[in-house]
């Protein structure tokens, strides 16, 4: 069904949604979000338990993060889905700020592709508390498109949904995007195929009309781990594309060579006139800083971040530091990110973007941590999957990866299960505090441990929301 409108008897429970002047989902504006939201109460949170000993589906988890409630830091639902093996992955919402001027229609899908079976589950959030099951894709007719292996979700203007696609229908390259109608039908692959060979992350930027996306790999490549040969081989990414948003074509394509290697979470700044952003190279342990350059009439990509190997007894390489996830605050003036492997969150002031100031960071868990357990809980790997609130005052992660990079690097993560932190925010100071009274233990879930991986709030969040 559309969400152009509520079945009678249903009361969204949205904290916002309509205490705007205008008339769609999200808010009006960047900093409408920051002044107008609420204190997150609620998250979203990709659970599975591909890749451990237990045999069951996976399941998103509705986890309580108000602190005057008596269910505090714990998994308050869980909704299942019907297979097994789909590695839950990155998710997103049916609709958001871009859609803002759309009268009648609501954030209230959660879009839930499964990375490794290329099957998208639409789940009903009406009840934010108690999310329902409502349909399902099945991985046929996604393959009937040649693709396959759905990564990021964006909601984009007048309802649509933008799904990247890492492979074709046989697990290799090319990928792509796909695109689904409001009535989560597939409309279609979103551009002419042959476009890019690699895909991985995106983002878009309306006013601008441009998109830009990174790479990853094909899905035969790291499906089954890392192996450092396909890297030799130039199996892995390095470029940006960034993209005519209208015609759905690449403009420019830029390599950013060894430094650069497995660009993955790309994001642009979050108001709509600007045309500065940042991705993490995974691998080369770098951010580079891109920008529209007027004069020359194209985008420029330079890293401002390099982030040092580390030596340790049980490698026989330095250590990498893994940055696999970034996101921008609300008001545009710090860039969060964490290292995988090393074990740390982190913030720059990005007021000035082509000359990130290091603010803070933290040392929890990974490989050289400096805290490695929480409430007397071991932590089994580092910081991944970050995501901030609007205000900008509290940090969150998870610490999967992809079940079989996590077995690799980190095996007592499917052992033991994964966990959500937090750390408190002073966005005046610069400054991060670790929250220790503050744990979600996936290693207690009822059939046993499961991993965690993206997060998200109810009603929008950094790494969700779009302006035009």
């Amino acid at each position: 069904m559309s969400d152009v409108s509520t079945p009678e008897g249903v009361e969204p429970e949205h904290d916002h949604e309509h205490h705007h002047d205008h008339e769609g989902p999200g808010y009006a504006t960047p900093q409408a979000a920051i002044e107008e939201s609420e204190r997150e109460k609620l998250a979203y949170v990709m659970s599975l338990y591909v890749g451990t000993d237990v045999d069951a589906p996976d399941f998103v988890s509705v986890v309580d993060l108000d602190p005057d409630s008596d269910t505090y830091c714990e998994i308050v639902d869980r909704i299942e889905l019907p297979n097994r093996g789909d590695e839950l992955h990155h998710f997103g919402w049916n609709a958001c700020s871009s859609s803002c001027h759309m009268e009648g229609l609501e954030r209230r899908h959660l879009i839930v592709p499964g990375q490794r079976s290329s099957r998208i589950h639409v789940i009903d959030a009406a009840d934010r508390r108690n999310p329902e099951l409502e349909t399902v894709i099945e991985p046929e007719e996604v393959f009937e498109h040649d693709l396959s292996a759905p990564h990021t979700v964006h909601c984009i203007p007048d309802g649509k949904i933008l799904i990247s696609m890492l492979g074709d229908a046989d697990g290799e390259l090319p990928g792509g995007f796909l695109e689904l109608n409001d009535d989560f039908e597939i409309e279609g692959r979103w551009e002419p195929p042959g476009e890019i060979e690699m895909n991985y992350d995106y983002w878009y930027q309306p006013r601008q009309n441009v998109m830009v996306s990174s790479e990853w790999a094909a899905p035969k490549t790291y499906y089954p781990g890392f192996d450092l040969e396909d890297v030799e081989a130039g199996n892995y990414g390095q470029r940006l594309h960034f993209w005519d948003w209208e015609d759905g074509t690449v403009e420019q394509t830029i390599d950013l060579g060894e430094e650069g290697l497995i660009p993955l979470e790309v994001r642009f700044l979050h108001t709509p006139e600007s045309t500065h952003g940042f991705v993490g190279a995974a691998l080369s342990s770098n951010v580079f800083h891109f920008w529209r350059d007027d004069d020359a009439g194209e985008y420029r990509a330079e890293k401002v971040i390099d982030f040092e190997s580390r030596e340790h007894d049980d490698w026989d390489m330095p250590v990498p530091a893994l940055p696999t996830d970034i996101l921008i605050s609300m008001d545009d003036r710090y860039l969060f990110g964490s290292n995988w492997l090393h074990g740390e969150v982190w913030m720059y002031d990005v007021s000035d973007p082509s000359n990130p100031r290091r603010a803070d960071s933290l040392s929890v868990g990974g490989t050289f941590g400096e805290i490695q357990e929480v409430q007397g809980r071991e932590l089994a790997a580092g910081p991944q999957m970050v995501q901030l609130s609007l205000d900008g005052e509290r940090l969150y992660w998870t610490t999967s990866l992809f079940s079989s990079w996590d077995e690799q690097f980190y095996p007592e993560e499917g052992e033991r299960g994964s966990v959500m932190l937090k750390a408190d925010v002073d966005p005046r100071k610069g400054t991060m505090e670790l929250d220790e009274d503050f744990l979600v233990d996936w290693g207690e879930c009822p059939e046993g441990p499961a991993r965690a991986h993206e997060i998200r709030w109810p009603d929008g969040d950094c790494t969700s929301d779009v302006w035009q």
